[in-house]
């Protein structure tokens, strides 16, 4: 085998690849590792500010991107966006789902208004579900496809005190756990993801003692970086991760090691 091969299985040249979140934190970490190693990344996010930073970041260092503004919790809007990118691209090989928020921390369930435990789902788990069922059937076209959809250890562990998002991220494991099954024989894997708490700018409104409990968790006994986190998806993305599917990948500094 030449040395070649190895290369080739993480490259993404020729590669059409959508990253959600892709504004900042995680989200942007994996947009830039992806397109560095020669994908079109599309960065889809609410925030235009930070998706324009991270397109423009991306240009600047020789990889193709665009932006597209997205809701994640708009059903139409999720199936209209796919739609739009797959007649234009002709092909989507791989959708890394790196959207997601928190919503209450540091809040007992019963204190939880209802409006907000929804929403909490509604982006973190029903939004996933689009995404995944606007792309399945363009992959299953192509006989080829990888979804990676970043889930958390809250979904594995439950955090006190974050019980919306712990449900959503459960949710999402269990989802992910089956849709796999069913399109495994299609070239397709589609694997989650359990980070813990990673430095990124989805935790500065996270209450001080939910950080510190999940910081004291982690047997490394430091926050995990996003360029840690976009090793691993960039993996779970690429061609190389061809019979790992219905998976949880543990990114956690050994907090949870199932």
């Amino acid at each position: 085998m030449s040395n070649n091969s190895g290369f080739e299985q993480i490259s993404y040249a020729d590669q059409v690849v959508i990253v959600t979140g892709a504004a900042s934190g995680i989200g942007r970490s994996a947009a830039q590792l992806i397109a560095s190693r020669g994908a079109s990344v599309i960065c889809v996010d609410l925030n235009q500010a930070g998706l324009d930073q991270t397109v423009s970041e991306i240009k600047n260092a020789g990889g193709v991107a665009e932006s597209a503004l997205l809701d994640i919790s708009n059903q139409s809007g999720v199936m209209d966006l796919i739609s739009s990118l797959a007649s234009k691209h002709k092909r989507i090989d791989a959708l890394v789902n790196c959207a997601g928020y928190p919503g209450p921390t540091g809040k007992f369930t019963e204190e939880i208004p209802w409006d907000d435990f929804q929403k909490v789902i509604q982006v973190n788990l029903f939004g996933a579900i689009w995404l995944t069922q606007a792309v399945l059937p363009i992959m299953k076209k192509q006989k080829y496809g990888r979804i990676v959809q970043v889930a958390s250890i809250a979904g594995k562990e439950g955090n006190p005190k974050m019980s919306p998002y712990n449900t959503a991220k459960a949710g999402l494991i269990g989802y992910v756990k089956g849709v796999a099954k069913e399109a495994a024989t299609d070239g397709i894997t589609i694997n989650a993801l359990a980070p813990a708490v990673i430095a990124t700018p989805i935790n500065v409104n996270t209450a001080k003692e939910t950080l510190d409990y999940m910081i004291s968790k982690i047997p490394a006994g430091r926050l995990g970086e996003p360029s840690e986190v976009a090793e691993i998806i960039a993996f779970m993305g690429s061609k190389a991760c061809s019979f790992t599917t219905g998976f949880t990948f543990d990114i956690s500094g050994g907090r949870a090691t199932y």
